[in-house]
């Protein structure tokens, strides 16, 4: 499995990460503090790590001595992470580092055996049904606790509100779930399904919310968030282009002055495990 990523990623990563960090659910993370107590040292297998930004904000979150092991396709994106990861742990011992580069989609109990624990951030809704499955599988049969952090639930809302949102929402999230290169995206569809794959090999998940709240201090990822939004609704219906010219105008001139409201849904998902 490939995922086409556009060359400027890492940029679009690091304008999103303080908005995913506001959002992450800290229940979930005190919860698997508990799990973990007394394990130490540990090791996680981060997936999908991108520039390494729910390491950054974990590891510190987290009793050490820690071992990461970061996951990604892009070998630039895993030496970024590398560089960025923090040194130390909550209680000051050491974090240390080493990268793979991969398909994590074909990641097996086996290589998940050392595992104490499994991370993900924004990857689910760029994985098929199938993918799922045999990732959540993996993961329950290695028998440690997995942490999935922001994963989209279709759900937008944009204040004020506008006619359009709801049609533009509506083909985004079919965008989301389109084919490509053969393969089926669960898009929105992913976090519900994933609960789903845990629950049929024994593992209950917990849930929880974890929505983008973006106001005038977030104008930046507003504006650049709703271009793609409304980007990827006209490649699937290309009809809305015309229809949505003046719509784009107004919404990118209220991002820019800090008057445009953006909640974007998703959901944080802890397994611990059977």
């Amino acid at each position: 499995m490939s995922i086409d990523l556009p060359p400027d990623f890492a940029w679009w990563l690091a304008l999103r990460e303080p908005a995913d960090v506001a959002a992450r659910s800290t229940d979930l993370v005190d919860t698997v503090r508990a799990a973990l107590a007394g394990g130490a040292p540990f090791v996680v297998h981060d997936l999908g790590a991108g520039t390494g930004s729910l390491g950054r904000w974990l590891a510190p979150l987290l009793p050490g001595p820690q071992h990461w092991i970061l996951y990604d396709q892009d070998l630039d994106l895993l030496a970024r992470a590398r560089a960025g990861m923090p040194g130390t742990a909550a209680d000051g011992t050491p974090v240390t580092v080493e990268t793979r580069r991969g398909d994590l989609t074909r990641l097996t109990a086996t290589e998940l055996a050392d595992a104490s624990l499994v991370t993900a951030s924004a990857l689910l809704d760029m994985l098929t049904a199938e993918e799922v499955d045999q990732l959540v599988a993996a993961c329950a049969k290695a028998g440690c606790p997995t942490l999935f952090l922001i994963s989209v639930t279709g759900t937008v809302r944009l204040t004020p509100a506008d006619p359009l949102d709801a049609e533009v929402g509506a083909a985004f999230n079919a965008h989301q779930r389109r084919a490509v290169g053969g393969r089926r995206l669960l898009g929105p569809d992913a976090a519900e399904h994933c609960a789903a794959a845990f629950a049929r090999n024994g593992v209950v998940a917990d849930v929880r919310p974890s929505p983008w709240l973006l106001g005038p201090g977030e104008a930046t990822l507003a504006a650049h968030w709703f271009t793609g939004w409304l980007a990827a609704a006209r490649a699937q219906r290309p009809e809305l282009t015309d229809r949505t010219g003046e719509y784009a105008r107004r919404r990118l001139a209220e991002a820019e002055t800090g008057r445009l409201g953006v909640m974007v849904d998703h959901v944080d998902l802890l397994a611990l495990g059977r």
